[in-house]
Formats: C-alpha cells, sequence, structure tokens
C-alpha cells in the first residue's frame, strides 16, 4: 500500500512538472508558469516567445512574450473541474504562476501596440491580476479608454480603484510595474505597486481570506456578450507584449536588469 501511495505522489509531482512550460530566463524568473485553465483551447497564436531579431518589441535582453486574444478564444476546465469561459462570457490567453503565502516581490513590464483597441467597453480587459486558489481574485490591472487601472476586490466586487497610467502613456511604450504583496488573511497584509520607479498604490490590509495567492499575466476580457457588432463593429483582436516578468523574496531579484 505504501508503495502505490508513492507512486501515485511521484506521478502527482511529475504531471504538475510537466504543464509547467519552459519560458527563457531571459523573459520570466522567480516562478515556473503554465497555461490558464487546461491550456488545451490554446490557438498556436496566444501566447509566443518572441524575439527583438523578428522585430518584436523587447525591453531588456533578446525575447519577449507576446499574447493575442481574437473573438472565440475561450476555453474550460477538464473534468473534475467545471469553469467554461465560453459559458461565462469569457476569452483568455494567461499564464498562471505556482501559489504562494506570504511576501513576494513580482515585476513585469508591458508594451501595448499602438494599433490596440482602447474602446471595447462594456467588454473589460484585464492586463495582470493576482489571485486565490479556489476563489476570486484580489488585486486586477485593468487597461481600457480611461487608462491602466489597479482595481482591488473582495468577495468578487471592487472595493477600490487607483489609476496607474494614462492611455497615452501605454500605447507604443514599455512601461514596468514593481508589486510588493503580503499574502495573508491577516491585517499586516498590504499590496504596493509602483510604476516605472514611483510609488502608485499602497493598500494595507487583508489580501486574501485565508488561500495562497498566484499570478497572473496576458489578457483576459469578461463580458464578451456585450459586444454589439452592429454599433460597434467586428470584435478587436489584441496584442500585448511582457518581458522581464520576475518574482522573488527581495526587490533587488526582479529589478537587475532594468537598470
Amino acid at each position: 500500500m505504501k508503495k502505490l501511495l508513492g507512486i501515485v505522489v511521484i506521478f502527482f509531482l511529475y504531471s504538475n512538472t510537466l504543464l509547467a512550460l519552459e519560458l527563457p530566463k531571459d523573459v520570466v524568473s522567480g516562478n515556473k508558469y503554465e497555461k490558464s485553465l487546461t491550456g488545451s483551447y490554446y490557438k498556436k497564436y496566444g501566447m509566443q516567445i518572441v524575439s527583438k531579431k523578428k522585430r518584436h518589441p523587447v525591453r531588456s535582453g533578446k525575447q519577449s512574450i507576446r499574447f493575442e486574444v481574437r473573438e472565440g478564444d475561450c476555453g474550460k476546465d477538464k473534468s473534475p473541474g467545471t469553469w467554461d469561459d465560453c459559458k461565462n462570457n469569457r476569452y483568455r490567453h494567461e499564464l498562471m504562476g505556482k501559489p504562494f503565502k506570504g511576501k513576494a516581490w513580482y515585476a513585469y513590464s508591458i508594451y501595448i501596440p499602438e494599433d490596440f483597441t482602447v474602446k471595447v467597453h462594456p467588454v473589460k480587459q484585464y492586463l495582470g491580476q493576482f489571485h486565490q486558489i479556489n476563489s476570486w481574485p484580489t488585486l486586477m490591472f485593468r487597461f481600457g479608454s480611461r487608462g491602466y487601472y489597479a482595481i482591488r476586490q473582495w468577495d468578487g466586487s471592487m472595493v477600490d480603484r487607483t489609476k496607474l497610467l494614462g492611455v497615452n502613456e501605454m500605447l507604443g511604450k514599455w512601461n514596468d510595474i514593481l508589486i510588493h504583496i503580503n499574502s495573508t488573511s491577516k491585517d499586516n497584509g498590504f499590496y504596493r505597486v509602483w510604476v516605472n520607479g514611483k510609488l502608485k498604490y499602497d493598500y494595507k490590509g487583508k489580501t486574501t481570506e485565508g488561500n495562497k495567492s498566484y499570478f497572473k499575466f496576458g489578457i483576459y476580457q469578461t463580458r464578451v456578450d456585450r459586444w454589439n457588432t452592429t454599433s460597434m463593429g467586428e470584435y478587436p483582436t489584441e496584442v500585448v507584449y511582457y518581458d522581464e516578468v520576475r518574482a522573488g523574496k527581495k526587490k533587488q531579484d526582479v529589478i537587475k536588469n532594468l537598470k
């Protein structure tokens, strides 16, 4: 019986290892990432490692990650999971990291092409989020016609929002986002967000309801059923680039390549 249990544990760990993507250290470090949901619905164009040599925007080094979402890019969990983006009016191509508790530093650089469709309301677009295992996200980064916002949620509802960047500051430019988080259900939790070296968001208090947190990045869209092709035209194809996606215990672990 013990031998059988050992085999099951080894198989489980091996399966989880297989799910993790091999991403270049030039772009990602400090965490392992896998495709959001099962990833089985991913299109080839959904997430690609691209290079400066091929004339793609790169923040540092030689490569970056390119995400693309088109109309119909939705998927669902494999059994026994029950979540279905298609039934819940979501499109996405995202990567999700391993869960953690306590204090951590996260950073990413983001580039939005100048032809990005900004006016998509009532569709909502999120470019980065901190989520809880088996629960709702606690901090989401939303981009729309008014700019890039940090939106804190509790129990699935927005609690506060803070503007980080205007639209003109985002399009056609790299921006560096740095986050210091204490993932805890206690009152000593916090979220601090710097943009291009300036502190833009500072929250103190609970950051989870007791579950571990994990970071997701890419393109996530919700309320996609509210897009009206008659008045708004064809559903837009959106592209976003990420680079310098770092996680660590110290600030220096995540920003050293940006000096």
